[in-house]
């Protein structure tokens, strides 16, 4: 029995069969086929919300670039929706690019002025990584120029713009709706994903964790 599956036995004594069935089924719907980045976003109330949402609409993974502004988590805001999802932070927008395309996304630069596909027409059988920008600066000339696809949610009012965390709310909902109905994408995670998060959020979940470690250690294949 290999090292992390030996410590996720022994750590599942101290979680309830409940507990554990909620990750297995939240892991079937948990998807990496899209991804949300957020550009120095100032109002940490707005980035904690988006998180939230992430969850939510099951997806796992969130970028944040803090060239300016850094990011603040918030159990508050965020529900505590931070602690199942997987943040990756850069302070330097070329890194960020390199390393999202570098995974195989193509890079969506969200905008209500400029967009090659309303939210309707977006096509989801590629790997996407979402971009909104600051509240009001939008987002930035270096995003736009490494865009692949610019996405914009149609507006039939007078006002030109929504609050990022609904406009983020508004297209991971529909997207990732769209993503489950599909029947030939394959955006689940695969098997070793699943076992590593499970593994994550057990630690995450167990109280005192490092001290059921430390004896798992000591007692590891003795």
């Amino acid at each position: 029995m290999e090292f992390n599956e030996a410590l996720l036995k022994y750590l599942s004594q101290f979680i309830s069969d409940k507990r554990a069935q909620l990750f297995h089924e939240v892991l079937e719907k948990r998807t990496r086929h899209f991804a949300i980045a957020l550009e120095d976003i100032f109002q940490p109330h707005n980035a904690n919300a988006v998180i939230r949402s992430a969850d939510c609409f099951g997806i796992q993974d969130i970028y944040t670039i803090e060239t300016i502004n850094d990011f603040e988590p918030s159990r508050g805001v965020s529900k505590g929706a931070i602690k199942w999802i997987n943040r990756t932070s850069f302070n330097d927008f070329d890194k960020a690019f390199e390393t999202i395309k570098a995974k195989g996304y193509q890079i969506v630069a969200t905008s209500p002025h400029e967009g090659d596909f309303d939210l309707k027409d977006f096509d989801i059988s590629k790997k996407s990584v979402f971009f909104f920008g600051a509240e009001k600066k939008g987002i930035s000339e270096k995003t736009k120029q490494n865009a692949d696809a610019f996405l914009k949610i149609p507006m039939q009012g007078f006002t030109e713009s929504l609050n990022i965390s609904v406009s983020a709310a508004i297209i991971m909902q529909y997207l990732t709706d769209k993503l489950r109905n599909s029947n030939h994408i394959n955006w689940q995670l695969s098997t070793k994903e699943k076992e590593e998060l499970f593994l994550d959020w057990t630690i995450k979940s167990v109280p005192r964790v490092e001290k059921h470690i430390k004896v798992f250690k000591q007692n590891w294949n003795k």
